[in-house]
C-alpha cells in the first residue's frame, strides 16, 4: 500500500500532517517550529489539518521520531483523513520506508516538499533541466524503498534467445537508467552554466552589476520592481522567484547599473538543490555588488540571515562586497526590534519596498560604490574626439570647458570616479589628465563591506527572538 502512494510525490490539493523534531542543538524557535513548513506546505496547494512536534535528545535511526509516536501520527492520519505527513527533517530511506508502513500514507521530507514546489515554479527551460537534476539525485538511493515492483526480474528463464540467465533486477535496471539520465542532465546543464558564465562575464566586463540575495519571501522582487520599474511576479509566498531577472537601475546623475532578482534561499536548503542551481545562482557569484535583503519585519528574520550567510559561504560569495538591505519597516511596530537591527548592524540601509522608502539612498550608496574614489580632474581631449567627449559629457560631473588652452582641443574641469575615469580610455582616443586630485568633498552614504565582515558578528542565537507580528 506504501510503495504505491510514493507514485506520486506532489501534494497539491491534499491534506497534509506536519512533523518537527526539536533536538537540543536546534536553533529554531520553539514557539513556532512549524510555520516554515506550513508556509512551504501551503505553497505547494496542500491543506494543513494538524501539526506535531516532539522534543528528543537523538533521533531514532528506524523511524526518526520513535515508534510510538509513529502510531500516534497513523491515528491521527484516519483521524482527518490525511493523505500526506510531511517531515520538517530530511529522513533516510529506511526511515521513509518504515513510517510509511506504519502510517499506511504518503510520507515527504523536507528536500521532497521543496523540490516539489521547484517542480510547479520552475518556467524556463534552464530551470526545469535544474528541478530534473536535483530531483533525480535526491530519487537515486532511495529506489529501493519507494515502489515493490523493482524486485521484480527483468530477465531469464522464458525470455527470448540470446536473452536467458540469472537477467538483471528491475532495481538495477532503474539505476542504470537514473544514472544515464543524470549524466545527461549534468552534461545539458553544464553547457547551460558554460553559456551562462560567458554572458554573465561579459555583462559585467561593460556594466556594473547587482544582485538581490536573501532568504525566500524577504520581498526581493518587490524591491527589484521598485529600484526599476519593472512588473515582475510578487506573491506572498516562500519561492515566488526561481527565474532570475535583470534589468536596469537608474542611479541618477546618467548613471545606471544591471540588477538582477534570484532565487530565494532557505533553512537547510538541500545541497544537491544548491548545486543544480548553480547556473541560476551564476549573478550573483559574479556580481560587482550584493545586496543582501531581510524582512526586518520577520520574528525570524536574524535565523534567517544566518542562513542566508551560509548559502552564500556555499556558492563562493564570502569575499564579495555586500550592502545589507532592512526591508518592510513599515511592518515594524516595536521600536526596540528597529533598535536591535541598527545596533548589531550599523551599516544596514532601512527600506520599504512596497512603499519605496529609503530607495534613494540605497540608489547613492550604490552609485558611489560603483563610481568608486572621487576625484577632481583636468583632462584633455581633442575636439575631433566627439565619442570620448560625448562619454565624458554623459557620465562625469563637468565643473567648466575650456577650448582656448590647446589648439583643437578642449581641456575638462570635472569630477568622475574611478569607474567612468577607467572606461574613459576605452572610449577616447587620446585622452591626457592635466592634473588630478582626490575629491573629499562627497557626502559619505553606506559603505559596503565583504560578506563574511558584514555578517561576522551576527549570531541569531543570542540575540533575540523579535516580537514584530501580532
Amino acid at each position: 500500500m506504501a510503495g504505491d502512494k510514493r507514485m506520486e510525490l506532489s501534494v497539491r490539493s491534499e491534506r497534509a500532517i506536519l512533523v518537527r523534531v526539536l533536538l537540543p542543538e536546534s536553533s529554531d524557535d520553539p514557539t513556532a517550529p512549524l510555520d516554515e513548513l506550513a508556509s512551504l506546505a501551503q505553497t505547494a496547494g496542500a491543506q494543513v489539518v494538524d501539526r506535531v512536534t516532539q522534543q528528543r535528545t537523538t533521533i531514532d535511526p528506524a523511524t526518526f521520531i520513535g515508534r510510538g509516536k509513529v502510531l500516534e501520527i497513523a491515528r491521527l492520519v484516519k483521524q482527518h483523513q490525511a493523505d500526506v505527513v510531511i517531515f520538517d527533517h530530511d529522513l533516510s530511506p529506511n526511515q521513509l520506508r518504515d513510517v510509511e508502513r506504519l502510517c499506511d500514507c504518503k510520507i515527504l521530507d523536507r528536500s521532497e516538499l521543496i523540490l516539489d514546489i521547484f517542480a510547479t515554479r520552475a518556467r524556463t527551460a534552464e530551470a526545469q533541466l535544474q528541478v530534473a537534476l536535483a530531483q533525480l539525485e535526491y530519487t537515486y538511493p532511495r529506489l529501493r524503498h519507494m515502489w515493490s515492483h523493482l524486485e521484480r526480474i527483468g530477465a531469464g528463464a522464458g525470455a527470448g534467445v540470446g536473452a536467458r540467465g540469472p537477467g538483471e533486477m528491475q532495481l538495477e535496471i532503474d539505476r542504470r537508467l537514473v544514472r544515464d539520465k543524470v549524466s545527461d542532465l549534468k552534461k545539458r546543464i553544464a553547457q547551460v552554466q558554460s553559456r551562462k558564465s560567458r554572458e554573465v562575464s561579459t555583462r559585467r566586463m561593460t556594466n556594473f552589476t547587482v544582485s538581490l540575495v536573501g532568504y525566500t519571501n524577504a520581498g526581493k522582487s518587490t524591491l527589484f520592481n521598485t529600484l526599476t520599474g519593472s512588473d515582475t511576479f510578487v506573491e506572498d509566498r516562500l519561492f515566488a522567484t526561481l527565474d532570475t531577472k535583470t534589468r536596469q537601475w537608474k542611479l541618477g546623475e546618467a548613471h545606471w547599473a544591471l540588477v538582477s532578482d534570484t532565487v530565494g534561499f532557505i533553512r537547510d536548503l538541500p545541497h544537491h538543490l544548491v548545486a543544480s542551481f548553480k547556473a541560476t545562482l551564476e549573478e550573483a557569484t559574479h556580481a560587482d555588488l550584493l545586496l543582501i535583503v531581510v524582512d526586518a519585519s520577520d520574528p525570524q528574520a536574524p535565523m534567517h540571515l544566518k542562513s542566508v550567510k551560509q548559502v552564500l559561504t556555499e556558492i563562493g560569495c564570502g569575499e564579495q562586497n555586500a550592502i545589507l538591505v532592512l526591508n518592510k519597516i513599515d511592518a515594524i511596530a516595536q521600536r526596540e526590534d528597529l533598535a536591535y537591527w541598527r545596533k548589531r548592524f550599523p551599516h544596514a540601509i532601512e527600506l520599504s519596498a512596497r512603499e519605496g522608502r529609503g530607495a534613494a539612498l540605497l540608489a547613492q550608496s550604490v552609485r558611489e560604490h560603483m563610481l568608486g574614489t572621487l576625484w577632481r580632474v583636468q583632462a584633455q581631449l581633442h575636439l575631433a574626439d566627439t565619442r570620448g567627449i560625448t562619454f565624458l559629457e554623459k557620465f562625469a560631473q563637468i565643473i567648466a570647458r575650456d577650448y582656448d588652452r590647446h589648439p583643437n582641443s578642449v581641456v575638462l574641469d570635472m569630477c568622475i570616479g574611478d569607474r567612468i575615469l577607467d572606461q574613459a580610455y576605452q572610449h577616447a582616443t587620446n585622452l591626457k589628465i592635466i592634473r588630478k586630485i582626490e575629491d573629499n568633498s562627497r557626502l559619505a552614504t553606506v559603505t559596503p563591506l565583504k560578506v563574511a565582515d558584514l555578517l561576522a558578528n551576527h549570531s541569531p542565537a543570542t540575540g533575540p527572538v523579535l516580537n514584530t507580528r501580532p
